[in-house]
């Protein structure tokens, strides 16, 4: 009997690792509103963005939910019309992209109190910065570009992206990146006029100056880390503007932690600026990409407002974004 009992207690929980679990409601509405709510921004800010496929999996304590894939892998159980289920293998506060299963790119993301994000509005919209990821996935080439960049040294998981040794504790390298950033908030901050495109000519010199500095690799390493995740983090920002006369639905609207999109587009920016103002290499490494590279999208937008035209054209770095045409007169 002890056996027989003993074999229905591992036979009940080997059911409970496979069985579907349910969405919870407050997920599910969180879901359904980045769907309603990308369409209504992607072309606005990025040509063809809505072309590009938005597979998401939501990481929760004890089950992933896979939604939007074309053909889900045999280990997800279906739950729903389009939600499928398996128990959980990434860690709960994740928020990355990558193609899982081969393309296309999924968003592989926690809950909110599990991020960073916290509360259901900045996560809203730091899924708009991985669906920009997406974006950049799909683009033809993409992955050509990052190989020939010579960077992974035999790293086929793509943890190099993290892990490259940059000279981020370099004395040198860290004072002058400390004055290049001082130089980008000035110029950003500084009302358009004669001064503004002085000091945006500057920023572009001293830019110049500061990538001459670094080795070939530590050079590539660094303007591939500010067009991918720079950009990206810009683009959460531009989102959260679009989105500022949005109207989500009563559901979203009504969960415990909601903030008012207009509400959180007018600190999202000022937020990015104050997270540069503090960039230090030696202590944050590399996410010091994230603030400073979106804020060099900001400075673009004033230099040159249609270079996002040419942003996937120079893929994977945003050297020539600060070159030739982008120059302004003084």
């Amino acid at each position: 009997m002890k056996s027989l009992i003993s074999l229905l207690v591992l036979a009940i929980a080997a059911f409970a690792q496979v069985a579907p679990s349910k969405l919870a409601p407050p997920d599910a509405v969180r879901i359904e509103e980045f769907y309603r709510l990308a369409p209504t921004i992607e072309d606005k800010l990025w040509s063809g963005w809505s072309k590009v496929p938005t597979p998401l999996i939501l990481v929760t304590a004890d089950t992933e939910f896979l939604t939007r894939y074309p053909t889900p892998p045999k280990e997800f159980k279906h739950v729903d019309e389009d939600l499928f289920a398996r128990p959980r293998q990434y860690p709960i506060n994740l928020q990355a992209t990558f193609p899982a299963f081969g393309p296309p790119a999924v968003i592989v993301v926690g809950q909110p109190s599990n991020t960073e994000s916290k509360t259901s509005t900045p996560w809203l919209f730091m899924l708009m910065h991985e669906h920009f990821h997406q974006l950049q996935w799909a683009q033809p080439g993409y992955t050509d570009a990052i190989n020939a960049l010579g960077l992974s040294k035999g790293d086929t998981t793509g943890m190099w992206m993290l892990n490259y040794p940059f000279p981020y504790d370099n004395p040198g390298i860290a004072r002058a990146f400390a004055n290049l950033r001082d130089l980008l908030l000035r110029v950003v901050n500084e009302p358009d006029g004669p001064r503004f495109r002085s000091l945006a000519n500057e920023y572009i010199n001293a830019r110049a100056k500061f990538f001459a500095k670094l080795s070939p690799d530590d050079h590539k390493y660094l303007a591939f880390q500010l067009w991918q995740e720079g950009i990206a983090r810009y683009t959460e920002v531009e989102s959260a503007e679009a989105a500022a006369d949005y109207r989500p639905t009563p559901q979203f609207a009504a969960l415990a932690d909601y903030e008012s999109f207009r509400s959180f587009a007018k600190r999202k920016r000022s937020v990015t600026l104050d997270d540069l103002s503090r960039a230090n290499l030696p202590s944050q490494k590399r996410t010091v990409v994230y603030s400073f590279g979106a804020t060099e999208g900001f400075l673009l937008d004033r230099i040159h407002p249609n270079w996002r035209e040419d942003y996937f054209h120079h893929m994977p770095s945003t050297d020539s974004l600060f070159t030739g045409k982008y120059r302004i007169p003084r």
